[in-house]
C-alpha cells in the first residue's frame, strides 16, 4: 500500500501537476496498478499543495 505524504507538500502544486502529467503520458494514459499507486500519492500530494497556496494566499 502506498504511503500518504505528511500533510504539507515541499513542492508546489505546478510541480506536481507535471509529475502527474509525465506519469500519464509514461502510461500511455492507461494507468496500471503500480502508476495507480503513485497516481493516487501524488494527487494527495497535489492537493496539499494547493490547500498550501491557498491558506498563504489568504
Amino acid at each position: 500500500m502506498p504511503t500518504t505524504p505528511n500533510l504539507g507538500s515541499a513542492r508546489p502544486a505546478a510541480a506536481v501537476n507535471q509529475d502527474i502529467r509525465a506519469l500519464w503520458t509514461r502510461a500511455g494514459n492507461t494507468l496500471g496498478p503500480a502508476e495507480r499507486d503513485e497516481y493516487h500519492r501524488l494527487l494527495i500530494e497535489w492537493a496539499s499543495a494547493v490547500r498550501d497556496d491557498v491558506a498563504e494566499a489568504a
